[in-house]
């Protein structure tokens, strides 16, 4: 048979970032930022959750895709605020 250590010798190696705590603190700095950037996409999730709603109401019938525009506007904008810098940028 064929040697399987290659993966035990990867376990072996330092983890990745270790001891780097300016990474950790940028990451932190971005999550304690990003439900603030959330909010700015109300009107986005107000319109999925309207359109989703609606469509479980009673004599309603969710489909796959049948929201499909109003997720990709709200896709959109999530996308949009995890890109922005801790500093507003």
């Amino acid at each position: 048979g064929r040697a399987q250590d290659g993966g035990a010798q990867r376990c072996r190696e330092e983890p990745l970032m270790s001891g780097n705590g300016a990474v950790w603190g940028r990451v932190r700095s971005r999550l304690r930022a990003f439900p603030e950037r959330l909010a700015a996409c109300g009107a986005e999730a107000a319109a999925y959750g309207r359109c989703v709603q609606a469509s479980t109401a009673p004599g309603g019938r969710l489909t796959k895709d049948l929201c499909a525009r109003e997720f990709e506007a709200l896709r959109s904008c999530f996308a949009a605020a995890a890109k922005k810098s801790p500093r507003g940028g």
